[in-house]
């Protein structure tokens, strides 16, 4: 591996954690206001979109859209090359590695689809995203269903991209370390999706 491709790589794994880790604990933190109630939700959504167009669109091109197409792109030329090695890390940690990529691929998949209709074409053809919106959209068995793998698989991804955010960056040294940091992992994995598939029921309740 050349000094650029290790470089370029480190660079990938802290954009997936900032700011797009980032990102997503405030998008769950943002969808679960709906386990207060539909007006909690409208109101968390106000005040979103309260935030003056002037610093919102440069803020999402620069701390959001960037990385994330960075981070997706240059994601998919490593699970392009990656190959498991069960013999360096094991079936179980094999077996993460594999989900990690597949994972990729249907959250890349999912965000256009996501972005590409809630943020253009429904926020931007001036139609407000409220509780009403969503509790129609997700009344919608396969779409919910879809949001529900993909929101499932974000974690994922993110948690365990979180462990080896650890392995890769030396936080996390030797067996015991390692495999603390994966058990928290798991824990971070099970808390996000639990709230947030909670939330998603809160939308078609």
């Amino acid at each position: 591996m050349s000094n650029t491709d290790f470089y370029i790589r480190r660079i990938h794994s802290l954009s997936g954690i900032v700011p797009i880790g980032f990102f997503l604990l405030e998008h769950i933190f943002s969808i679960s206001t709906v386990l207060a109630g539909p007006q909690a939700f409208d109101a968390t959504v106000a005040h979103l979109a309260a935030i003056p167009h002037e610093i919102l669109i440069p803020l999402e091109i620069i701390a959001i859209a960037i990385p994330l197409l960075f981070h997706g792109i240059y994601g998919a030329y490593i699970a392009l090359q990656a190959k498991n090695n069960v013999g360096d890390y094991g079936y179980a940690r094999n077996r993460q590695f594999w989900l990690q990529r597949m994972t990729a691929w249907y959250t890349f998949a999912f965000l256009i689809w996501h972005v590409g209709y809630l943020r253009f074409m429904v926020k931007g053809g001036g139609t407000p995203i409220n509780y009403a919106l969503m509790h129609d959209y997700l009344s919608n068995p396969i779409v919910f269903v879809l949001y529900a793998i993909g929101l499932v698989a974000a974690v994922y991804h993110f948690t365990n991209g979180l462990f080896t955010f650890c392995i890769t960056w030396g936080i996390a040294v030797g067996p015991r370390a390692q495999g603390f940091v994966n058990k928290a992992a798991w824990g971070l994995f099970a808390l996000m999706s639990g709230v947030g598939l909670l939330a998603l029921t809160r939308y078609i309740a």
